[in-house]
């Protein structure tokens, strides 16, 4: 048991900004940690639909979807808007794989990384705002845990794009069948709770981003990074959405 919790706050700590810096570094400790990313998104959804049921009756629907993506970025660190906004930028402008490898390491933000946070952060906004009232805890949470669960099928069927990389990317090609089983019953458990039935469209929505942008990182880059992981990440939380205001 102690290895477990020490796995779930490993992944705590890496995926949100809680203060778990005392926790003993271990070098397979992320790629243990790996199976409890969905247990992560439970835990900031759940956070974010408290904030809705605490501040929809007495704020405007746009007000407080824009304080959820608010707080959501923030207990994150921007971690997953980092990843989008370098990935988009190396793809947008990166001709060559080594090109967009090089784009993707610097850490300033192009015009193509600013329109996608623009567009992923105002995307989020609109969508929240017309998902009915009934369903935006259930939706937000739901979001939240398919996003992370996006991860492990990368990393169990991609490799890392390049030797000498991130955190993020040194799960590439390192999570097991095991961990890949476990984390797909927690979110499978998680959003089937949460949806019933009308889980369908979110769980295909989330398998087909994932699935186009694996095809796609390899296509142009051989394998995957940690943005990588990010960009996926935040497109799948825009999936879902929509399927929220569709469901509506």
């Amino acid at each position: 048991m102690n290895r477990v919790f020490h796995d779930i706050a490993a992944a705590f700590q890496f995926l949100t900004r809680l203060p778990l810096n005392r926790l003993a570094y271990k070098p397979d400790a992320l790629i243990r940690a790996a199976k409890f990313f969905p247990l992560i998104g439970l835990a900031v959804g759940a956070a974010a639909a408290g904030i809705y049921h605490l501040l929809s009756p007495h704020l405007p629907t746009a007000i407080v979807a824009l304080l959820i993506v608010l707080f959501t970025t923030l207990v994150t660190g921007g971690l997953h808007e980092d990843g989008l906004a370098d990935a988009a930028d190396a793809f947008g402008g990166g001709w060559n794989r080594q090109q967009t490898l090089e784009i993707m390491k610097d850490s300033r933000i192009g015009s193509y990384g600013a329109l996608a946070i623009a567009f992923s952060v105002a995307s989020r906004v609109l969508l929240l705002t017309y998902i009915p009232s009934s369903i935006v805890a259930r939706y937000v949470i739901a979001a939240e845990v398919l996003c992370r669960w996006t991860i492990l099928p990368l990393g169990a069927a991609l490799p890392g794009a390049r030797k000498n990389e991130d955190q993020g990317g040194r799960i590439a090609g390192q999570v097991s069948f095991v961990s890949l089983a476990v984390g797909t019953l927690i979110a499978l458990g998680t959003v089937g709770y949460l949806l019933r039935i009308s889980m369908g469209k979110p769980v295909a929505a989330a398998s087909v981003v994932t699935l186009l942008s694996g095809l796609y990182y390899k296509h142009r880059i051989g394998g995957i990074t940690g943005d990588c992981f990010g960009a996926t990440c935040q497109l799948t939380l825009i999936a879902v959405y929509f399927c929220g205001v569709w469901h509506g």
